[in-house]
């Protein structure tokens, strides 16, 4: 077994310990703000939602809680493997993307609960939708694990448009 001299120049594609674990919080923190961001537009949403008139096959409200936390840990962690894979120089488009797709995220909850506007909010899923399509495009050339782990989430968006067009189109006063 070859140790390396103490002196030896490191690689400097190679990420430290300490660099990788900052880049892991930061990463989750990232996706943690677009959360909150759209958390805020989300307070009196359960309310609302009880009110609407929705399809038979529409969750609990309470799902959407437990759901979306998963989803934003393994969203989190999708960027931060394509970030140690090959940092912002190496994917950026991959993960300026990501970035570009959490705005779209945290936009819907403001249209859809905050603002009630149900034709914006479903066309701004259907740009999240594309928008993660094209993010594990990207996730997929640099880390396939990275891809794999946004597909639960592009599965749970393609329910979440579906959803959105049904209770627009159940609730035209209250989403117009």
């Amino acid at each position: 077994m070859m140790m390396a001299r103490p002196d030896a120049p490191r690689d400097p594609l190679t990420p430290s310990a300490a660099r990788q674990v900052l880049g892991l919080v930061g990463w989750l923190a990232v996706t943690v703000v677009a959360a909150a961001l759209g958390g805020l537009a989300s307070a009196a949403a359960g309310s609302f939602y009880a009110q609407l008139s929705r399809p038979d096959w529409a969750p609990p409200a309470a799902i959407f809680g437990p759901v979306w936390s998963m989803l934003y840990l393994m969203m989190g962690l999708a960027a931060w493997l394509v970030w140690r894979e090959r940092g912002w120089r190496g994917a950026p488009a991959a993960l300026a993307l990501f970035c570009v797709q959490l705005v779209a995220n945290a936009l819907w909850t403001w249209l859809f609960f905050a603002w009630r506007l149900g034709l914006w909010s479903l066309i701004d899923i259907v740009v999240l939708w594309a928008l993660i399509v094209g993010t594990i495009i990207g996730f997929w050339r640099v880390r396939t694990l990275a891809a794999l782990l946004l597909l639960p989430y592009l599965a749970w968006v393609s329910f979440a448009a579906a959803l959105t067009l049904a209770v627009w189109r159940l609730n035209p006063r209250l989403l117009g």
